[in-house]
C-alpha cells in the first residue's frame, strides 16, 4: 500500500456510514408523515381510532326533554328547546342531524361554518345541544359565532350526553324521520366531512324513510 492510499483510506472509511446516517433522519420523517395521514384520515372520516362505536346505531334515539339554550333565532324568535318526539319531525324530504357542542369546547369553534353551511342544506333539519354548559355561555356563544340551529336544548347536566353514549364534544348524530340513529360523528366536522361521510348518511336515511 502506497503513502496516499494510507493517508485516505480512513477518510474513505469515515465517510462510509453515510447512506445510514441519512436513513437515520429519514426513517422517523417517513414514520410521522404515515401517522399524520391517518390521524387526518380518521378525522375526516369522524372517530377517534381509540373509541368504541356507538351501540345506538340502528336504536331508535333514548328519550329525553330539554329546555332551550335562552338565545334567539334568525328573525328574532325565541330558541325552542329539544326533545326526543321533535327528532321525529323533521319535515317532508329531511332528517334530523344532533349536534352536541359546548361553549368552552375549542373543537366546536373549527367546526362552527361548516355548520352554519350544513343547515343550509335542504335536507338536514340541524338541531343542538349544549353539553354541560351554562344557560348564560350558551347563549353568549350563539350570539357571537352565529345559530345555525332551529332548535337548541340545553344539557346542562350531561344526562343526555351519557344516554347518548357521548364520548366528548363535538359529536353528530344522523337520525331518521322514525327517530333511529344511523350515524354517528365524532370530532368536529369539516367541508369534506361533510361531502364524504355524512352527505351518504343522509341519503341512505332519507333512502330508508321513503
Amino acid at each position: 500500500m502506497t503513502e496516499l492510499d494510507t493517508q485516505t483510506a480512513p477518510a474513505a472509511e469515515a465517510e462510509a456510514p453515510a447512506p445510514r446516517s441519512r436513513l437515520v433522519v429519514v426513517l422517523p420523517l417517513a414514520i410521522f408523515a404515515v401517522l399524520a395521514g391517518f390521524f387526518l384520515y380518521k378525522l375526516e372520516k369522524g372517530g377517534d381510532p381509540s373509541s368504541l362505536p356507538s351501540v345506538l346505531i340502528g336504536k331508535t334515539a333514548p328519550d329525553f326533554a330539554l329546555p332551550p339554550v335562552p338565545a334567539t333565532l334568525e328573525g328574532g324568535a325565541a330558541m325552542p328547546g329539544l326533545s326526543a318526539a321533535d327528532l321525529r319531525a323533521p319535515g317532508p324530504g329531511k332528517v334530523t342531524i344532533v349536534n352536541f357542542w359546548a361553549s368552552w369546547c375549542v373543537e366546536c369553534r373549527t367546526e362552527h361554518e361548516t355548520l352554519k353551511r350544513l343547515a343550509k342544506d335542504p335536507r338536514v333539519r340541524l338541531v343542538g345541544i349544549a353539553y354541560k354548559d351554562e344557560p348564560a355561555n350558551a347563549a353568549r356563544w350563539l350570539r357571537d359565532m352565529g345559530n345555525p340551529y332551529v332548535a337548541a336544548g340545553l344539557d346542562q347536566k350531561g344526562r343526555v350526553g351519557i344516554d347518548w353514549g357521548v364520548y366528548g364534544v363535538p359529536e353528530t348524530y344522523v337520525v331518521r324521520a322514525d327517530g333511529v340513529i344511523v350515524h354517528k360523528f365524532i370530532g368536529p366536522l369539516s367541508d369534506g366531512a361533510v361531502r364524504a361521510v355524512l352527505g351518504p348518511k343522509i341519503d341512505e336515511a332519507l333512502a330508508a324513510t321513503r
